[in-house]
């Protein structure tokens, strides 16, 4: 059982200003680190509204409206300018990006991509990463310490690299995550540019760099694709590599048996990559910090680590329980995406609030999973409610990590298996403990990622 004082563990967050900041302090903010934007009445308020220049703005956080905007009606509330503006940036023909009949058809063509069976015959590969990043921290001076936001962006690209590509991305690997990197530092950030609605062929700060990755990008991927292409021809029908990309070229459309085009394949590899290794490798590093900050709740996944680690099956992941209470927790804490926009079409009305057409509808994770109306302690780090006894009280629509209603991340089960996977088998053989003099703090660019890293101490534990 756990003492009150470690149920009572806030990790750190921006401290929610009395007042809403004027327009002025919004975008110096917002360039910043748009967590600090929000006002305590934001996490009071089921729905708030903003007067922008450009247009209303209202900040939803009622579950029942949220349910409006992201299900009922959600052909009404279209991806915002903002919005398309990052996903465009080469993700523009993949899943994240299309709208309408395009993306009915991509899903319907990537669902069974994402299917439980499949997700779960890739627990192997997983592992196989995590047992190798696990071998290379052993092979370090003892106590020698890592930092872990970057050591987690690795073996997370290193997961994607070997279940997407089986052969491996090829080439330079560590040019490949650097980048990843570049791209996510370039697209991450909102300046007055895009809030303003300037035309996106009007340069902005760093895209002539984000064009060069983006050539790089699609030049390794295409390459990869065209052999894959030729090796499939030349192949009986059902043989070739077990793998997503296998999975992507032969994936037809069980309502019109077409496939997707080679762009199409390409764009949601790249919405693969760039969302699914970012997000879930934030994801790793915040539940590494949470568990060095609470010992009992890391003493509880160690415990199962060296249970079920002992004889890995394919539902290995369904078995870690204890484990992903913690990364869900983790998930409402530090969502990987803080906040996500919608611009209605039409005149609707959220709750009893008329809204106009071309209003701004802002839905923030951080904000609904920290909301006094919906959550107990709000800020305090406990997994418990997570764990299946609990969480059924979970209202369906206050908690949103992947996001909900049609649009729902197709990957959630994916990024949850590998998470549980990873941090089980880390725990299991090192304690890692964050340096004394580290400075902890999110920031938001597209993840919400820790500002300078997480440098911790490695400690091996005892041979199992």
């Amino acid at each position: 059982m756990l003492h009150r004082r470690e149920l009572d563990y806030c990790p750190p967050a921006p401290r929610p200003s009395p007042a809403r900041p004027g327009f002025v302090e919004l975008l110096i903010k917002l360039r910043r680190n748009p967590l600090e934007c929000w006002s305590a009445d934001f996490f009071e308020e089921p729905i708030a509204k903003l007067r922008l220049p450009f247009a209303d703005a209202f900040l939803v956080h009622d579950p029942q409206a949220i349910k409006r905007v992201l299900m009922d009606n959600s052909r009404n509330y279209q991806k915002d300018t903002i919005q398309r503006r990052i996903l465009s940036s080469g993700l523009s023909d993949g899943l994240l990006s299309v709208e309408g009949e395009r993306w009915e058809l991509q899903r319907r063509i990537l669902a069974p991509v994402f299917a439980r069976r499949t997700v779960n015959s890739f627990t192997k590969a997983m592992l196989s990463a995590a047992n190798g990043l696990a071998a290379r921290w052993t092979s370090l001076e003892p106590g020698a310490t890592v930092d872990v936001a970057a050591e987690m962006t690795l073996v997370t690209l290193n997961v994607l690299a070997v279940t997407i590509f089986s052969g491996g991305i090829g080439g330079d690997f560590d040019e490949f995550r650097v980048a990843m990197n570049a791209y996510f530092s370039v697209i991450g950030r909102i300046g007055m540019l895009d809030l303003f609605g300037v035309p996106k062929f009007v340069p902005r700060p760093g895209y002539r760099r984000l064009r060069h990755t983006m050539a790089y990008f699609e030049a390794v991927i295409d390459t990869i694709i065209h052999a894959r292409y030729q090796r499939l021809a030349a192949l009986a029908t059902h043989d070739g590599p077990d793998d997503l990309l296998t999975l992507l070229l032969r994936s037809l459309d069980p309502s019109t048996g077409r496939q997707l085009s080679p762009t199409e394949v390409r764009s949601n590899i790249l919405t693969f990559l760039s969302a699914g290794h970012e997000t879930t490798a934030n994801t790793l590093a915040w539940s590494i910090f949470l568990l060095s900050q609470v010992p009992e709740w890391r003493s509880l996944v160690v415990e199962e680590a060296q249970r079920e680690l002992s004889n890995p099956r394919d539902d290995l992941a369904d078995r870690l329980i204890v484990t992903k209470a913690v990364i869900e927790e983790t998930l409402r804490l530090y969502p990987p995406i803080a906040a996500l926009s919608r611009a209605a079409v039409d005149a609707d009305v959220l709750g009893e609030i008329p809204v106009k057409p071309r209003s701004l509808i802002v839905i923030a994770p951080y904000v609904l999973h920290r909301h006094r109306g919906l959550w107990s302690r709000p800020d305090a780090f406990d997994p418990s409610r997570f764990l299946p006894e609990a969480r059924g009280r979970i209202p369906r629509f206050a908690y949103m990590p992947f996001g909900v209603g049609p649009r729902t991340c197709i990957g959630s089960s994916f990024a949850l298996q590998e998470a549980a996977i990873v941090l089980a088998v880390l725990t299991r053989h090192f304690e890692m403990q964050l340096l004394p003099h580290a400075e902890v703090w999110p920031l938001q660019r597209i993840t919400l990622r820790p500002a300078k890293g997480l440098p911790m101490r490695l400690i091996r534990r005892r041979a199992l």
